[in-house]
């Protein structure tokens, strides 16, 4: 096997080679190598050709020599006729969706990934990861990290323009960091960058090399670049994304109306090259249409749009065999997350919160509310799909056991069963079958719970004010990404929707960020998720699967874990 050459491991970071070692040993699997590699400052391509080479204890798909993909060059005697080489895409068009438009202002204030999606075509981010949860630069150029993860030393591309003709420089991305840690401006970045006390830790190199200094090492340093609300932002930006749609993306935007479209035009000096050596995107034109789900479903079904944003189970079941519509899945992190206020009764007592979990049948729920089409979850924040996920076993439902806990509390606090409570959520996606299911599994055990279902809106303007709640959570890669937007003290006032902070776990999790051994990051992980199962604020019984529906004349769509909209290598070919 050939080592990792002393020039790659150089530029990148001293951990590298242990990775190296544990990918020989079959410790690890090709996908975490790949993620932690690249994660710490090592190139994809550096790290990909690594592993095409590599011998491991378990086998791993080598990539094809290069002889084998070159096709051989003919001999000098023969007569060569040289043939115009076929066009690789064929540009223009227009790509029409179903997607809720909701009131956008601020980008670094998105809680939904909807206005990400409406935010991203024309503002970009510092990184992306991708369908694969590999992250890679973007407008930076490179990154490197020192051994402790607590340096970050990030460098931008250079020449790229914002559509007003202004050159990307650190001063934009100073800007934007700021307003991420301003809590005036209240972006849940705040929470998610814990690390950095303030502007104090963010040190501008050069016009285009900025250092972050962190309190705490924190290996998901690159993938929180790519958090939604983190889109790079002009200096001059001044709050509202739409009166001021600057940005270096890729499309202009035309129009934008809450509730109804939103339009996009295509940019003719945009700073990526297709494969044609012209600018990209390919696509003229992108619209997007505000309807609700099931209107959106008759429209894909006739043609009038060309795309669903994440389809429901039902729409997946209606949706399979259509003629011209090509369906691709992807196993995500994303769960309809029930949630408990903490700082209000009854829920600031353990055993009522404990009481509720127990009243989850997870294989039931699962499958009346998502056909069956997911994992069964414990109550932490945790996905079978983050790498250092610690495997336990399910629990059962169990209302005598919560019945138990609501009796010792009411019989505490004075009072009588049922115990009546109100359960808020929004009616797009498989929410209200979660609540109605989870209102008759809890009655045996002495809840009384009464519905409160509106509209996504009706829902999103409360969200972190309800006490008991169900809450859709879109994918994240990493669990040491999610835990600290939503479970740690910074975050309340932000994304902390239930209030509920633990100082062991809080602990853990710090150490758990700046952990590079995976294996030693799930030891940690086993620990937050008990804790979280114990005590914590939140239940969950699956995470689901998802699903891209899009007309099959687009090429190059990918079903991105997120839900994300990635548009601009997307081509028409009829």
């Amino acid at each position: 096997m050939e080592i990792i050459k002393k020039k790659d491991r150089d530029v990148a970071h001293p951990y590298i080679p242990e990775l190296q070692n544990l990918f020989q040993k079959g410790k690890i699997t090709r996908r975490e190598f790949l993620r932690n590699a690249t994660l710490l400052g090592m190139s994809a391509a550096a790290a990909t050709t690594f592993l095409a080479g590599c011998k491991t204890e378990e086998p791993v798909e080598e990539a094809p020599a290069e002889e084998e993909v070159v096709e051989e060059a003919p001999a000098e005697e023969e007569e060569v006729v040289e043939e115009e080489a076929a066009p690789c895409v064929k540009r223009g068009g227009t790509w029409t969706a179903s997607m809720q438009l909701q009131l956008l202002d601020h980008p670094a204030r998105l809680s939904w990934v909807e206005g990400a999606n409406i935010v991203r075509q024309t503002n970009e981010y510092l990184t992306l990861t991708g369908s694969d949860n590999i992250t890679h630069p973007y407008l930076l150029e490179k990154w490197e990290a020192s051994e402790d993860v607590k340096t970050w030393d990030l460098y931008l591309r250079k020449g790229v323009l914002f559509n007003n003709g202004d050159e990307l420089t650190a001063d934009d991305v100073m800007f934007t960091i700021g307003e991420w840690l301003n809590p005036d401006v209240g972006s849940s970045m705040l929470g998610l960058m814990s690390y950095l006390s303030g502007m104090q830790d963010v040190e501008k190199v050069d016009d285009y090399h900025i250092k972050l200094h962190l309190q705490f090492g924190d290996i998901a340093v690159p993938e929180h670049l790519f958090h939604y609300p983190a889109v790079i932002l002009h200096r001059d930006f001044d709050g509202d994304i739409i009166k001021q749609p600057i940005g270096t993306g890729a499309f202009t935007l035309e129009e934008y109306a809450e509730g109804e479209r939103a339009v996009f035009q295509r940019r003719e000096d945009y700073w990526q090259m297709g494969c044609d050596g012209e600018p990209l995107p390919y696509l003229d034109k992108l619209v997007y249409v505000s309807t609700d789900k099931d209107a959106g479903l008759a429209a894909l079904q006739s043609g009038q749009v060309d795309a669903l944003y994440d389809p429901r189970p039902t729409d997946f079941q209606a949706l399979q065999g259509v003629d011209g519509l090509t369906i691709r899945p992807a196993s995500t992190a994303q769960c309809l997350l029930g949630r408990m206020r903490v700082d209000l009764e009854p829920w600031d007592d353990v055993r009522v919160r404990n009481a509720l979990k127990k009243c989850q049948d997870r294989a039931k729920i699962l499958q009346l509310a998502y056909f069956g089409e997911g994992d069964l979850s414990l109550d932490a924040h945790v996905a079978p799909v983050h790498p250092a996920y610690c495997e336990k076993d399910i629990p059962e439902y169990d209302p005598e056991g919560a019945k138990a806990l609501l009796e010792e509390y009411a019989a505490e606090k004075g009072l009588e069963l049922p115990l009546k409570v109100s359960l808020a959520t929004k009616n797009d996606q498989a929410e209200p079958a979660i609540a109605q299911t989870l209102k008759e599994l809890a009655e045996p055990a002495g809840f009384e719970i009464e519905l409160d279902i509106t509209e996504p809106s009706g829902y999103w303007d409360r969200w972190t004010e309800v006490d008991l709640g169900i809450t859709s959570w879109t994918h994240r890669p990493l669990a040491t990404m999610v835990l600290p937007l939503a479970y740690t003290e910074e975050s309340i006032g932000a994304w902390n929707e239930t209030r509920w902070f633990d100082e062991e776990f809080e602990g853990i999790l710090r150490e758990a960020q700046g952990t590079l051994d995976v294996e030693a990051r799930r030891s940690l992980m086993c620990k937050i998720e008990d804790i979280m199962q114990e005590r914590g604020p939140v239940f969950n019984s699956f995470w689901k699967s998802v699903w891209n529906v899009t007309a099959s004349k687009f090429q190059n769509v990918e079903a991105h874990p997120t839900a994300y909209d990635l548009l601009y290598e997307v081509w028409i070919d009829e």
